[in-house]
């Protein structure tokens, strides 16, 4: 990729507020892009080979979208914190195991994606992201959900494809919590807490694929009201 390419970008890009350059097998963060920290809003850096992602990218204060899917990150600088407007984070198929605890500062954040990491526990510090709406943890190593998942805003958490064997009931107290992906993990019948069912705000609840038949939930206690929410739900957006 030759740095013609990237200044034909950077032109584009001071002109629309968006970079995007993927599949060219980048190994670093364009250092070029620092010229724009000024008006960059999105920047896509798909399916590069990027390992490191620079303390410069604090400067990005106007960035909205920042995504770096199919990249060797394994690891993101404490300055990520700094991205008070950021509203999407995609960071799936990289080589995280842990999140820096200045991501609980970007109070803007809207949806975080995780797929395909290498997190073996659940990141901690996400309660105080109070607009989060999506967060994506599916296809890592993740082995429990923690009872800290209570401090979460999330409408919808993936899990789908962990080794989660575990579930703690505090995930009934998440008060936004409409959608729980828990599928192809390691969960018993007796795993799913009865609270999820009976109390939670929970509307879909995805276990296909664990080690139970999913019809046996129908014996569970508080499997009816949930079914009252998941069909009023399911009417809404018919």
């Amino acid at each position: 990729m030759g740095n013609n390419a990237i200044k034909a970008h950077l032109e584009n890009s001071q002109k629309t507020g968006i970079f995007q350059l993927t599949g060219k097998g980048l190994p670093e963060f364009p250092e070029e892009l620092q010229r724009l920290t000024g008006n960059l809003r999105t920047v896509d850096l798909s399916s590069n080979k990027i390992e490191v992602l620079p303390a410069a990218i604090g400067n990005f204060l106007q960035m909205k979208s920042l995504t770096l899917n199919c990249n060797k990150l394994t690891s993101l600088p404490d300055e990520i914190g700094k991205l008070k407007k950021l509203e999407t984070l995609l960071l799936n198929g990289n080589h995280l195991t842990q999140l820096p605890i200045t991501v609980g500062q970007l109070k803007a954040l809207r949806t975080l994606s995780l797929s395909g990491n290498k997190f073996r526990e659940f990141p901690a510090g996400l309660g105080s992201l109070r607009h989060l709406d999506v967060l994506d943890l599916s296809k890592n190593h993740i082995q429990a959900v923690p009872a800290e998942v209570a401090a979460l805003q999330a409408i919808e958490i993936n899990l789908n494809q962990n080794q989660i064997s575990v579930v703690s009931a505090e995930v009934s107290t998440c008060q936004r919590l409409k959608v729980l992906r828990l599928e192809e993990n390691c969960l018993e019948l007796t795993s799913i807490p009865v609270s999820i069912l009976t109390t939670s705000q929970v509307s879909l609840l995805s276990v296909e694929g664990n080690l139970f038949e999913v019809k046996n939930m129908r014996d569970l206690e508080g499997y009816e009201k949930y079914m009252e929410r998941f069909t009023a739900t399911k009417k809404k957006f018919a």
